[in-house]
């Protein structure tokens, strides 16, 4: 291990912290824990890397570390305290001084209060609960969001739950995800409809969904729910609430630029209004723009792939570059191009569901490594844009179906085959 004079750049540490998450060993955690416990903290290099140390070390599970990682609570650097309390939420620490320590953080305003709410109620700390309960009266939607959650998780009353759903609707997207965690932290399953009709990206509805119901599916599940998913998985526009307005209509080119913006109700909003305009006027826009940067832009390329697939009259020479598109996001296994796969299959199949079928048996090669929304996808497009047979159609949904294991792939699938 370099000294700190002996670095390179002051970047050094921390990348190396970071690197080591992918070596989960016995010595990754000696050499992680014996950093944490060195003496000079003056140099911001070395602030850095412990903030980092006690996340890869949480990551690691590295249970071990907890007595070493909580001496961390009474850093001076507020985003090393905030680090840990996360870090020893995440190891599930039992350690009732820290517990205490961190109970006291709260009250003192030391670090990041959402954080530590979050991390009390985590570990199920009953004691906290009127300590907690004042900020459900926060003017921070984020701190507000925590402390109901927190309070219907640890007391059993979910009175105020509803309040956290507000937060959905909120100008600032951060404020929307935290929405999205503190419903599922407080166990809100009647609050689905609004997590449905939030303006954030389906990635975090669809934890939501995975998170709420999980292992339960089975003795929940209704068709109200599974059409509630399509609608998701399709990008249905007339059910997210945007919460951004234009003054007046926007050029096709503002709205086009529009798609790569990082706030997924503006997003959501340029969709609506392009999917109004003539095909002929905006494919050209729409071309030039994915050539020259939407077909590396995650976000803006599973909003291009579904504004394809909403607009049904595109030209003959547009169709055939469009299809070759969606053809290749299907097989796009990019980590960050995930979510666009199953938005590619479910627009190629309101374009061209006979193309869709003619790839099946390929798509299928690789049926089982399918995230599992693909898979779902595959059967929705099926069941609701194929021109096949009855008989057709269920041999073909149960070979996507067939002894896979998600419960949201099973439940489509009897749907869809009406068992």
């Amino acid at each position: 291990m370099k000294s700190v004079s002996e670095q390179d750049s002051e970047s050094d540490f921390y990348t190396a912290a970071a690197h080591l998450i992918n070596c989960p060993c016995a010595e990754t955690e000696k050499a992680l824990i014996d950093f944490l416990q060195y003496r000079i903290t003056s140099c911001q290099s070395v602030k850095i890397t412990k903030r980092k140390i006690v996340e890869v070390l949480a990551r690691l599970g590295c249970i071990d570390a907890i007595p070493v990682i909580g001496k961390c609570l009474w850093s001076d650097d507020i985003y090393l305290v905030e680090n840990t309390v996360w870090s020893l939420q995440t190891l599930q620490c039992n350690d009732q001084a820290l517990v205490d320590k961190m109970i006291g953080i709260l009250e003192e305003d030391i670090a990041n209060q959402r954080v530590v709410i979050q991390c009390l109620s985590s570990l199920d700390v009953f004691r906290s609960v009127e300590i907690i309960r004042p900020f459900q009266f926060s003017s921070v939607p984020g701190i507000k969001g925590a402390a109901i959650s927190a309070i219907a998780k640890l007391t059993r009353d979910s009175e105020k739950v509803p309040e956290i759903s507000l937060n959905l609707f909120l100008p600032n997207q951060m404020d929307r995800h935290f929405a999205i965690q503190d419903l599922i932290d407080a166990n809100a399953i009647d609050q689905i409809d609004e997590v449905f009709s939030a303006p954030v990206s389906p990635v975090f509805k669809l934890r939501a969904i995975r998170k709420l119901y999980g292992n339960n599916l089975v003795g929940t599940v209704n068709s109200r729910l599974l059409s509630s998913l399509d609608s998701l998985l399709s990008c249905d526009l007339s059910v997210i609430n945007c919460v951004h307005r234009y003054d007046e209509i926007p050029s096709a080119e503002f709205l086009v630029g529009d798609l790569y913006n990082t706030d997924f109700s503006r997003c959501y909003l340029a969709l609506k209004y392009l999917s109004s305009y003539p095909s002929s006027e905006i494919f050209p826009l729409l071309k030039d723009s994915w050539i020259e940067e939407a077909h590396n832009d995650y976000g803006a390329h599973y909003c291009f792939i579904n504004l394809f697939g909403s607009i049904p009259d595109w030209s003959v020479e547009s169709q055939s570059w469009i299809f070759e598109i969606l053809l290749s996001s299907i097989f796009n296994v990019r980590p960050q191009f995930q979510k666009s796969r199953g938005a590619s299959v479910l627009s190629l199949a309101r374009l061209n569901p006979s193309m869709l079928c003619q790839f099946m048996d390929e798509i299928l090669t690789a049926r089982d490594s399918l995230p599992w929304d693909m898979r779902y996808s595959l059967i929705q497009a099926i069941d609701t844009h194929s021109e096949l047979d009855t008989a057709s159609k269920s041999k073909l949904i149960l070979e996507i179906s067939d002894d896979d294991k998600d419960l949201f792939v099973q439940a489509r699938a009897r749907m869809a085959l009406a068992l």
